[in-house]
């Protein structure tokens, strides 16, 4: 190559480089978020650029779905006269934040019911499926083309057969690895599937870092379901080194409205087809006396709701905070919120697994432990598998669920769906289930993780730099 073809490269190569890097700094992103962008474009000749073109832009700014199209969006019908709850003093303040930053209106008297396991939450949902008789809609990041995918599949055919209205969503790069002919399996039978963010390489390459993590499905109206688990079947039969613990919601009564709500907002984002039929918010039963918001949260938007929400939470909580979460990668502020409950004398405690499906959020994940460690926190990793639940368990009353993890992605990038359920029956049950999986951990001993290997602690704070990414 002629020495001026090199200078020239070099110098186009070096403007843009500084024109990205000036880019990131004039966004006015949280500098946590800033620093590893620049690292990474200083530091890696060519990749760096790459992985920003992919995964660094801030779409939060750009119209990743159409003004005309977010117009669109779904809200729950308001309760009014004798339906609509009485909302306790002390959650006052809460309820009101997720309105304002969410619309999401306080739900009253439905029936929830936990899964811990994938085999029972697909039981469950097939046999709502069997019920089935006007709709079906269901949302997950990812369906696998395996067993568990293709019983589902078959069985939705099944009820297409039967004239059930069937709606899937799902996230383009979560099941990128599916054949198009197993979704094409379904529409030929009259099953409406469409990709959220559909990824077209190479023009809409940004879209893949603002992804879909909500689990909704949502039958007739009538139940619901929601949380961690997608459709796959290791969340059946486990990974190889054990386990796949995981936890699921299937809900009945008015909360069902809440997530019929998220789900056809996608919808309409992803189809723009607007459906606000009565058909699809029936009347809703009062079984219980509990209370709960069902909460979207986005990219998209001025607040960051579940951010807001949960640390709102921790910075309130009195007694005590049990969190469980695969992957801890908390921002600066949630992780002092955490601090500060534990050294004013809040039991918090974090369980985490043992092992990761990825070693390297695995390593930054542990970066964050010896800050919390010293305020307080105890820590547990659970050891009979990978830990994939998503629970706050919060005081007496106060229990939050749903889709989210404990880091930066669901945080900032991904659209999840969790729900605030203020109730002292619920939250009695889900600390049940904690305190049963916290029996299954290797507590941390404080002296014993301060000893870890230099090298070992070397790795995890580098893995740190990059959190904000993972």
């Amino acid at each position: 190559m002629p020495l001026w073809l090199t200078y020239l490269l070099s110098g186009l190569y070096a403007a843009t480089t500084l024109g990205i890097i000036l880019v990131v700094i004039t966004d006015n992103r949280n500098p946590l978020k800033t620093m590893p962008w620049i690292l990474i474009l200083l530091f890696l000749p060519v990749a760096g650029i790459v992985l920003y073109f992919f995964f660094g832009q801030n779409l939060s700014k750009v119209k990743i779905i159409s003004h005309r199209t977010r117009r669109r969006t779904t809200t729950v019908p308001e309760p009014t006269g004798s339906d609509a709850p009485t909302v306790p003093d002390n959650f006052r303040p809460l309820i009101r934040l997720l309105r304002h930053t969410a619309n999401a209106v306080p739900l009253y008297g439905s029936r929830i019911t936990p899964y811990t396991d994938g085999a029972s939450k697909l039981r469950a949902l097939g046999d709502e499926i069997a019920r089935a008789r006007h709709h079906i809609h269901l949302q997950y990041y990812i369906f696998s083309d395996d067993d568990t995918g293709r019983q589902l599949q078959q069985a939705l055919i099944a009820k297409a057969r039967e004239g059930v209205r069937i709606r899937i969503l799902y996230d383009d790069v979560g099941s990128g690895s599916v054949k198009r002919s197993f979704f094409e399996t379904m529409r030929a039978e009259g099953i409406e599937v469409r990709a959220f963010l559909h990824v077209r390489f190479p023009l809409l390459t940004s879209k893949v870092n603002y992804r879909n993590h909500r689990k909704i499905a949502v039958i007739d109206g009538r139940v619901g379901f929601f949380g961690g688990m997608n459709i796959a079947d290791r969340y059946v039969r486990g990974t190889s080194w054990g386990c796949w613990r995981d936890t699921h919601f299937r809900v009945e009564g008015s909360g069902v409205l809440g997530l019929q709500a998220s789900f056809l907002s996608d919808w309409s984002a992803t189809t723009r087809q607007r459906i606000t039929a009565p058909a699809y918010y029936p009347a809703s039963v009062r079984h219980t006396d509990n209370l709960m918001q069902i909460v979207p949260s986005g990219p998209l938007g001025q607040w960051r709701t579940l951010l807001q929400g949960i640390s709102f939470v921790f910075a309130n909580a009195k007694r005590r905070i049990w969190i469980e979460t695969p992957y801890f990668l908390p921002t600066e502020g949630l992780q002092n919120a955490l601090q500060t409950a534990a050294l004013g004398g809040v039991e918090v405690r974090l369980m985490l697994p043992e092992r990761s499906d990825s070693r390297i959020v695995n390593l930054a994940s542990h970066s964050f432990l010896d800050a919390v460690i010293r305020a307080g926190v105890k820590v547990g990793f659970y050891t009979p598998g990978f830990l994939h639940s998503k629970l706050l368990v919060v005081d007496d009353s106060l229990a939050v669920v749903g889709s989210a993890n404990m880091d930066f992605r669901s945080f900032e990038h991904n659209f999840e769906v969790n729900a605030f359920i203020y109730d002292t029956a619920f939250n009695a049950r889900l600390a049940k289930i904690f305190h049963d999986d916290w029996s299954h951990c290797r507590i941390v001993s404080p002296a014993a993780w301060f000893r870890r290997p230099r090298m070992l602690r070397l790795a995890e704070s580098c893995m740190r730099i990059f959190s904000p990414l993972l």
